[in-house]
C-alpha cells in the first residue's frame, strides 16, 4: 500500500481501441485528473486528450496505471509496464473482467480512494520464459497469465518431454500446454480443464490442451521450480504465446525454460476484497441451475 507522505502524481491511462465508450471515458478521466494538477499520460499508440504520450523510458516513474477496458487491455498495460513496480488499477468495460474487476459505475470513486491511499496493492505472481536455440537465448519474457505452447495448424499433435529441474516429469502428446499462474488459473487454463488457484498462491499449474492419453492431469508445482519443455519429433514445429501475444515459432532445437520470475506485478483492490465473492458474480462459482 503507498504510504500515507506518498502521492500518486503521475499516472497513464490505458483504453479499449474498439469501445467507443472506452475512448470517451479516457478522454474523461483525462480532464478530471488534469483539474487535481495530475500528470496524465497516454499508451504511446494512444491519444487522449490533456494526456501526454508514454515514453519507455518514463515507465518507471509512472505511479499508477488506470485502465480503460477488459483483461485484454489489462494484458496489454501489464506488458507495458513489463519488470516495472507500478500498480494497475482495472475498470471493466468489458464482459468477463477478473482483472478490471472495478465496475465502470464505480469509475471515479475508485479513483479517489486510490488518490487517497485507501486501496491497497497487491503483488501478483510473474511468470518467466526464456527459449534457447543452440548457446544463444532467443526470447525472454514474462506473463501475468500464461505461456501456451500449440501446434498451430499442424494437423498433428506436439511431441513434447516436460522436465522439473532436470528431471523428466512425463512425455507429452496434445494439442497443447498451458503454464499458468494463479492470476491466469482462471483464463484458458480453466477452459482447458485446470483447477482455480488462489491469487496469492505460492505455486503455478501445468496443463495440457486435449491430451492424448486420459491419465494425463494438469499438475500443480511450487513456485521454486523450473520447467523445460523441448519438441521430440524433428519434423515439428509449435507456436509460443505470452498472454495471448504469438511471438514465436519453436522448433526442436529450442529449449523453453519455465520459472516464477523476481519481479512482481501489483493490482489495486479495497481492503476488504473478496476473491470468492469474484468467483461467484463472474463464473457463477458454486450455483446450481
Amino acid at each position: 500500500m503507498k504510504s500515507k507522505t506518498s502521492s500518486f502524481n503521475k499516472i497513464a491511462i490505458v483504453y479499449r481501441p474498439d469501445k467507443k465508450d472506452a475512448l470517451q471515458h479516457a478522454h474523461e478521466v483525462s480532464g478530471w485528473l488534469k483539474k487535481k494538477n495530475l500528470s496524465v499520460f497516454s499508451h504511446p499508440k494512444q491519444k487522449i486528450t490533456g494526456a501526454k504520450k508514454l515514453a519507455q523510458k518514463e515507465i518507471k516513474n509512472m505511479d499508477l496505471f488506470i485502465v480503460l477496458g477488459g483483461d485484454g487491455t489489462y494484458l496489454e498495460a501489464a506488458r507495458l509496464i513489463g519488470k516495472n513496480k507500478v500498480p494497475i488499477l482495472g475498470i471493466n468495460l468489458g464482459s468477463l473482467g477478473f482483472l478490471t474487476e472495478v465496475r465502470v459505475e464505480k469509475l471515479y470513486e475508485a479513483i479517489d480512494k486510490v488518490l487517497k491511499n485507501k486501496m491497497e496493492e497487491r503483488p501478483r505472481d510473474l511468470l518467466e520464459v526464456k527459449v534457447k536455440r543452440g548457446n544463444k537465448v532467443i526470447l525472454c519474457e514474462h506473463a501475468l497469465n500464461d505461456i501456451v505452447i500449440e501446434r498451430g495448424d499442424m494437423s498433428q499433435l506436439i511431441d513434447l518431454n516436460i522436465e522439473h529441474n532436470d528431471l523428466l516429469v512425463s512425455p507429452l502428446k496434445a494439442d497443447g500446454i498451458i503454464i499458468s499462474t494463479p492470476t491466469g488459473s482462471t483464463a484458458y487454463n480453466l477452459a482447458a480443464g485446470g483447477p482455480i488457484l488462489f491469487p496469492y498462491l505460492a505455486a503455478f499449474v501445468v496443463t495440457p490442451i486435449s491430451p492424448h492419453s486420459l491419465t494425463t492431469r494438469p499438475i500443480i508445482f511450487p513456485n521454486t521450480a523450473n520447467i523445460h519443455l523441448t519438441l521430440n519429433n524433428p519434423k515439428h514445429r509449435a507456436l509460443l504465446t505470452v498472454d495471448g501475444q504469438m511471438l514465436l515459432k519453436l522448433s526442436p532445437k529450442d529449449k523453453v525454460s519455465l520459472r516464477t520470475s523476481k519481479h512482481k506485478h501489483y493490482v489495486l483492490r479495497k481492503p476488504n476484497h473478496n476473491y470468492f465473492d469474484l468467483l461467484r458474480e463472474k463464473l457463477k462459482f458454486g450455483q446450481r441451475d
